[in-house]
């Protein structure tokens, strides 16, 4: 009995340091089992991706004339239910020059998800992007940056990237909380070739949006040039 005992707590052990190891992955900034995963690129070119996850949202025309006032382009990685529910604040995206990609349908987390699910959530969404009239590449980036086995190999066999970011100040909430603070942060860890992620649609994001002016303009007084994901990835050394 007591040999029992040791041995369903070693395996208990084992599943529990596995799951954890996992976890780990699935959140991972620099490790992925299938396909190429892009966090930044490497170049001494002073260029940066700046990309917002979500929406279309009620902030939609707000951040589109903010980018025009700058004259930056932007990435914006929209969910399929969003389009739907805003499909002519998509249109205006599109029609202002930025780049679409695809970040899910529903937004799920892609972990422990079942392939059709997977390929069902890229496909719908991909067929609203091409009715919203983007007609570039389209990146997939997951929500919350989760993704584990089933996800990246589907994307690798389609030939599609992961793509990720390097700087993503709303990870912290101390920093969420003031724009200035978001700016900071921004400011203080870019480097050539960085993609920053910012969210930005909706009202709770408002700080967020508010740091989008100072970024760009602290940026480009450094000398960077911002560029979509698509052309960042041209400057790949």
């Amino acid at each position: 009995m007591k040999k029992i005992t040791i041995i369903l707590c070693i395996v208990l052990a084992l599943l529990v340091g596995n799951s954890y190891v996992l976890y780990e992955v699935s959140g991972s900034r620099s490790f992925q089992f299938f396909g190429e995963l892009v966090t930044k690129i490497e170049t001494s070119e002073k260029v940066v991706a700046l990309t917002f996850d979500d929406g279309p949202g009620i902030n939609t025309d707000e951040i589109l004339h903010m980018l025009q006032t700058h004259d930056v382009k932007g990435t914006f990685y929209l969910t399929g239910s969003e389009i739907e529910e805003d499909f002519e604040k998509a249109v205006r995206i599109v029609k202002h020059g930025h780049e679409i990609g695809n970040h899910t349908y529903s937004h799920p987390r892609m972990v422990l998800k079942s392939p059709s699910f997977i390929t069902e959530e890229i496909k719908e969404t991909d067929k609203l992007i091409r009715e919203i009239g983007y007609e570039g590449d389209i990146h997939f980036r997951p929500p919350y940056g989760k993704r584990l086995f089933i996800l990246p190999y589907y994307l690798s066999s389609n030939d599609r990237k992961t793509i990720l970011w390097d700087i993503e100040p709303e990870t912290y909430p101390e920093i969420a909380a003031s724009s200035d603070k978001i700016t900071k942060h921004v400011v203080e860890n870019v480097e050539p070739g960085s993609i920053i992620l910012l969210h930005v649609m909706y009202e709770s994001r408002r700080e967020s949006l508010d740091a989008v002016a100072p970024i760009i303009t602290a940026l480009k007084d450094e000398g960077y040039t911002f560029v979509t994901v698509s052309q960042l990835l041209e400057y790949e050394e």
